[in-house]
């Protein structure tokens, strides 16, 4: 049966890979091929025609050299793109989670503005002119996030000025709004403030964990080539990510 060993070499020939799964399917293979010796054999055939027979029917070399190169290079293509997928989640998490924290950072800074803006207005009044409520409104208009805004006489619980305005909130995103006010001697404002802190800490936590399963789903796959997968590795993998991959390739230059 020398014949079948050379010829399920053959196949395997400068096949890269997890050199156990390769020894495994070239067992596997030349099972099936010995199986189907002894049946032909069963049929009056002599043993060098039923193995010339049995590798023929099997597809014959170059054939099956190009499948299972095709297979091992399937392998590989997905395991590069589950980095790929990785590596754009990561990205796209931390410039949208950056995208809007700016803009959160931003509208805090302006809201700060607005409110110090109003304080200037009504510095020194006991009572708000229409030309002051025009005034605060424009000041209330040039944002983007205040929803609405209240002025209070400290000494009175009515409000004296009250306006109102649609802000961009979309369902999807998750919009909250939010108190934001201040006072002093006489006044006190309140402001209802839009934030996107809820869609924010979302797109992170899921975008974080989307990223850390593929990263681990890549680094089990390529622990898995490289002969060396355990169950200690796939916990350091999942629990420290990069590092632990990092610790993962230190050691394996270290056996070298």
């Amino acid at each position: 049966m020398r014949k079948i060993d050379t010829f399920v070499d053959s196949v395997y020939h400068n096949t890269s890979g997890n050199k156990k799964e390769i020894q495994e399917l070239k067992a596997e293979m030349k099972n099936h091929l010995l199986e189907a010796v002894h049946e032909l054999k069963s049929e009056g055939k002599s043993e060098q025609e039923a193995i010339d027979i049995a590798i023929e029917r099997f597809g014959g070399e170059r054939e099956v050299r190009s499948v299972v190169g095709e297979l091992f290079k399937a392998q590989k293509i997905f395991a590069k793109w589950v980095l790929y997928l990785a590596i754009i989640c990561f990205i796209t998490t931390v410039t949208v989670f950056g995208v809007i924290w700016a803009m959160e950072e931003q509208n805090s800074h302006e809201n700060s503005i607005v409110l110090t803006n109003i304080f200037d207005v009504l510095e020194g009044k006991e009572a708000i002119s229409e030309n002051m409520e025009e005034e605060i409104k424009g000041f209330v208009q040039e944002t983007d996030q205040i929803a609405k805004v209240e002025i209070f006489l400290k000494r009175e619980s009515e409000s004296h000025y009250q306006f109102q305005k649609a802000v961009l909130a979309p369902e999807w995103l998750l919009v909250e709004f939010f108190p934001y006010g201040n006072g002093d001697s006489n006044w006190y404002v309140e402001m209802e403030i839009r934030h996107f802190s809820l869609f924010m800490t979302l797109v992170l936590f899921v975008g974080v964990a989307i990223y850390a399963t593929l990263f681990t789903i890549w680094a089990i796959i390529n622990a898995y080539h490289h002969r060396r997968l355990n169950i200690g590795w796939i916990i350091t993998f999942a629990l420290f990510n990069v590092v632990g991959y990092l610790i993962y390739v230190l050691v394996g230059k270290g056996k070298k």
